[in-house]
C-alpha cells in the first residue's frame, strides 16, 4: 500500500510596500515595480502559490498595478504571451497586510499563519523545512511576506508567527555581500519550500 503525503494547506505570498524600512530605519512606503509584478507572479505560478498579494496603501500605485495587470488581460497581449497572462491572473492588490490576511481567512475559513523573511534577521524560528512542518502540523494556510526597500518594519516582524531564516550567500573568501533582489529571494524560498513537500 502506497502511503500518501498529507495534503498541504495553501501557501499565499505577499510583497509588502508598507510598512517598510528605508536605509535610515525610517518607516516608508516603497514604489511598486513592473519587474516585481511580473517576475514574482511567474515564480508564484511555477511553484503553486494560491494567490500573490501586492501590498500597498497608495491609490496611485493601485492605478499603476491595475493598468499593468489589465494590459495582460487584453486580447492582443494575451494572445501574444498567454503564459504571462496565466501567471499574472494570480496577482492581487491589497491595501494592507491585514486586508490580505482577512481575504485568506474568508477563502480558507481560518486565519493564516503569518511567516516573514528578511536578510537582516538576527534571530529566526528556523528554515523552510521547519516552516513546512509547522504548516502541516497546524493545518493552516500560510501567508509568506517579503519586504521591499530595506526590509519589513519591526511592527510586522514582531507579530509574525514564524521568522524564516535568511538566505546566506556563498561563504568562501570572506564574502559578506547579502543583497539579493526580492525577486531572486522569492524564487529561492519557494523552490526550497516546495522541495520539502
Amino acid at each position: 500500500m502506497i502511503k500518501q503525503k498529507p495534503i498541504r494547506p495553501n501557501l499565499y505570498l505577499g510583497l509588502v510596500h508598507y510598512p517598510i524600512n528605508n536605509k535610515n530605519g525610517e518607516v516608508v512606503t516603497t514604489s511598486v515595480t513592473n519587474l516585481d509584478i511580473h517576475d514574482i507572479a511567474r515564480s508564484c505560478r511555477t511553484f503553486g502559490v494560491a494567490k500573490y498579494f501586492i501590498v500597498t496603501p497608495l491609490k496611485a500605485q493601485h492605478e499603476l498595478v491595475s493598468r499593468i495587470l489589465g494590459h495582460w488581460e487584453e486580447d492582443k497581449a494575451s494572445a501574444y504571451n498567454p503564459d504571462r497572462q496565466d501567471a499574472l491572473c494570480m496577482a492581487k492588490l491589497a491595501m494592507s497586510i491585514e486586508v490580505a490576511e482577512k481575504e485568506i481567512e474568508d477563502i480558507e475559513g481560518k486565519k493564516p499563519l503569518l511567516a516573514v523573511t528578511g536578510a537582516g534577521f538576527t534571530a529566526c524560528d528556523g528554515d523552510e523545512v521547519l516552516l513546512n512542518e509547522k504548516i502541516l502540523l497546524d493545518n493552516l494556510p500560510c501567508l509568506l511576506l517579503f519586504g521591499t526597500g530595506w526590509g519589513l518594519n519591526a511592527s510586522v516582524v514582531e507579530r509574525a508567527d514564524y521568522k524564516l531564516a535568511p538566505i546566506e550567500g556563498y561563504p568562501m573568501g570572506g564574502n559578506d555581500y547579502n543583497h539579493l533582489s526580492v525577486r531572486s529571494a522569492v524564487a529561492i524560498y519557494l523552490d526550497r519550500l516546495r522541495r520539502g513537500l
